[in-house]
């Protein structure tokens, strides 16, 4: 049996499940379909909204942006978390306990102003837009890549799901359907982080493993990825940022973004009470913390990963042969996801910096 059958199999018997919640669990009424009937335990919420929010942004990015930012995009880890914090505290059991389901609803009535409201309500379209392409895009490059299809047809694909079971559903089965999605993320991020820490550091814990030894180095593996990447002439993977400033107003405006989206404001209306939406906000920080925790590992050891894999000789030694690049390149360039550029026709797939060609410092 081919990897691409097995991967149709388990993709296939997940979105079945996901289908099969969405039909148990569909809305019966109009309080079901908006904000569940109001009736989900905080636990089973904070699930459904970690899942909520661990998509593209988190599942299929984070690592990504890790890997290529090193210590500089940490701040990412820290704005997206942070902004479940002020939810917690400062925005949504006040929205709850105010009545409102939206910001513009709120903020009309608070300060008396459909101006006001008006102004709000073109900011969260705004928000909104933008952050559904991202969504979109995303689905896109994962159902193209599993299914070996163009990006067009991959985003297709997601928005008729997305569609089906959101429509059918409503809110109430959307949040099971979530629950189930967050334990196949949490399996399929955790399964391969921790194959990944054992053969590169000997630990199974992919964020224990970060800050362990590498097993053929036998330094941290922090250390001998900083020194793989400074001797392709890249800044050190754990290089400070040089300006703290840009960096904390970076994180401030991550959190007060992530605080004011509007799929994730909903969710504190789909639990019994305002209490509840407090322990929503901290059962969220539980589980996305789950995934948080690991992706810093998975990044790291990807970009590690990456470089060893062009350079199997080690930096000091010329790069692979475009023809010798392993499978999972090959794949990528099928779906059109990556393009070999061969910028000064010698063959080779080699490391550049803003520079051109980075010269080799010899050991």
């Amino acid at each position: 049996m081919s990897q691409f059958t097995i991967n149709i199999i388990f993709v296939g018997l997940s979105f079945a499940l996901y289908f099969g919640i969405a039909i148990w669990a569909r809305a019966g009424t109009t309080s079901e379909f908006y904000v569940a009937g109001g009736g989900v335990h905080p636990v089973v919420n904070g699930m459904a909204t970690a899942a909520d929010w661990m998509s593209a942004a988190s599942f299929i990015s984070m690592a990504g942006i890790l890997a290529a930012g090193g210590y500089g995009a940490s701040t990412y880890l820290m704005g997206w978390t942070g902004g479940y914090v002020l939810l917690a505290m400062l925005l949504a059991p006040y929205l709850r306990k105010f009545g409102k389901f939206t910001v513009p609803d709120f903020i009309g009535d608070r300060f008396y102003s459909k101006t006001a409201a008006m102004i709000a309500v073109i900011c969260l379209i705004i928000a909104s837009t933008t952050y559904v392409i991202g969504q979109m895009t995303g689905a896109g490059v994962a159902f193209s890549r599993f299914l070996e299809v163009e990006n067009t047809t991959g985003l297709l694909i997601a928005a008729v799901v997305v569609f089906f079971y959101a429509v059918l559903g409503g809110m109430k089965g959307i949040t099971y359907t979530q629950v189930a999605q967050y334990v196949v993320l949490m399996i399929a991020y955790t399964i391969p982080a921790v194959f990944i820490s054992l053969e590169l550091t000997g630990n199974p814990i992919p964020g224990l493993g970060l800050f362990s030894n590498h097993v053929e180095a036998g330094v941290p593996i922090l250390t001998k990825l900083d020194q793989v990447v400074t001797d392709l002439g890249f800044t050190a993977y754990t290089a400070d940022v040089p300006n703290k400033l840009n960096m904390v107003l970076f994180t401030l405006s991550l959190m007060i973004g992530t605080a004011g989206l509007p799929h994730v404001i909903i969710r504190f209306f789909t639990v019994p009470k305002v209490a509840d939406a407090r322990w929503t906000a901290g059962w969220t920080l539980v589980f996305i913390s789950l995934l948080y925790f690991t992706a810093p590992a998975v990044g790291a050891m990807a970009r590690l990963n990456l470089i060893d894999t062009i350079y199997p000789q080690g930096v000091a030694e010329a790069p692979i042969n475009y023809d010798q690049r392993p499978d999972w390149m090959k794949t990528w360039e099928d779906t059109g996801l990556i393009k070999y550029n061969d910028l000064n026709n010698d063959g080779r797939i080699q490391m550049y910096n803003d520079s051109g060609l980075v010269p080799l410092s010899l050991p």
